[in-house]
């Protein structure tokens, strides 16, 4: 339902926009109805004047309510479209009307007036977002331990080369993930939609697994038993309401419980593919977690055959492994395959909030980098 209502306010938006623009640039009826003459027959303009805030904010609150809820959305759906079209508005009046030159500020149109004054600020965001950070919401507990369902990250969008918004073309190579790296990334089988998991092979690597022990080109990454202890507040949250991540739909209790039974299963270890990178890792002592791999069951017989203690796979170029730290709680490249390249947003680099589920303040206890 969230998914009609939304794209009804999208369009009821767009489409008085237009009118908006083809009166403000053609007709001029707001100058009419805004002085002490005016008449009826532009009722139906004053109508479009008076909406278009309302609508404005409307989009707004539906836009921020998808992100948060991790429904597929690109801001920049909204930015990049915005940009150009209030810079057109600039070049007309540069070229064409001249409000701004032979008018001044009080008496241009309010269109251009609007575009002079908001370009500079969308610009810099766009620019912020595309080129230089961007937050993201953490919306499942595909990382735990490393990110909770509710933490927001920030994520360095230059880090791996410098993309074009939208089409995500690089266009300046400055970097490419390296084992360990958080990445976020657009997910394969729909690009709509955006992952965060941990790189664990690169490009050429052959990454494999026998018996507990997680190997890359034939060497282990060093493991080592961890003493860890869970946040209990944290562990509550791991599974929100209503989210049908493990297949179906929970209340907040069912939720709550669900966590709580599933973190005594538990059991943590310390990984270190890096020194830069060290990092605790989640097993629940799932078994039958293969079955769900398809695409380990395609790319080695041995999967099936040893019931999830032996695979391997060669990662080839321009691709990557990523798995989960939650490793018996996330789709993976275990499950559709190898990352491409042309498909990495960002490097995660820091949690800035956590912010609960519900009416409830956000809380910056968990500030810190992302190892």
């Amino acid at each position: 339902m969230i998914e009609l209502i939304s794209y009804v306010i999208y369009i009821s938006t767009l489409c008085l926009f237009i009118l908006l623009i083809i009166d403000q640039l053609f007709l001029s009826n707001f100058k009419k109805f805004a002085t002490p003459n005016a008449n009826a027959g532009v009722s139906s303009v004053k109508i479009i004047y008076a909406a278009m805030p309302y609508l404005f904010g409307l989009s707004f609150i539906v836009t921020i309510y998808r992100m948060r809820m991790g429904l597929d959305f690109d801001f920049n759906l909204i930015l990049v479209p915005a940009t150009l079209f209030l810079l057109l508005i600039i070049i007309l009046d540069k070229v064409y009307y001249h409000d701004r030159k032979q008018l001044g500020k009080t008496k241009e149109r309010v269109l251009i007036a609007t575009a002079y004054d908001f370009f500079p600020i969308i610009a810099f965001v766009l620019v912020m977002r595309s080129f230089i950070g961007e937050p993201f919401n953490i919306p499942s507990s595909s990382m735990v331990p490393t990110l909770y369902t509710g933490d927001f990250i920030a994520v360095n969008k230059y880090a791996y080369g410098i993309r074009l918004p939208l089409i995500n073309t690089k266009v300046l190579d400055i970097g490419s993930p390296q084992h360990g790296d958080v990445v976020v990334f657009r997910y394969p089988q729909n690009p709509k939609q955006y992952y965060i998991k941990r790189t664990i092979g690169l490009p050429g690597d052959t990454v494999s697994f026998n018996n507990g022990v997680l190997s890359v080109n034939g060497k282990p990454i060093d493991t080592t038993p961890a003493s860890y202890t869970p946040d209990p507040v944290m562990t509550a949250q791991i599974y929100p309401a209503g989210k049908a991540e493990l297949g179906q739909d929970m209340t907040l209790d069912e939720a709550i419980s669900q966590s709580n039974l599933e973190e005594t299963h538990a059991k943590y270890l310390q990984e270190t593919p890096t020194p830069e990178h060290p990092h605790l890792v989640r097993y629940l002592g799932f078994e039958a977690w293969y079955q769900y791999a398809d695409f380990l069951r395609r790319a080695d017989p041995n999967l099936i055959t040893s019931e999830g203690k032996q695979w391997q796979v060669k990662v080839p170029a321009g691709h990557y492994f990523v798995m989960g730290d939650n490793r018996d709680r996330s789709a993976d490249s275990r499950c559709w395959g190898f990352g491409p390249d042309k498909n990495i947003a960002g490097k995660a680099m820091y949690i800035w909030m956590h912010k609960e589920g519900g009416l409830h303040l956000p809380t910056f206890s968990r500030n810190g980098r992302i190892h």
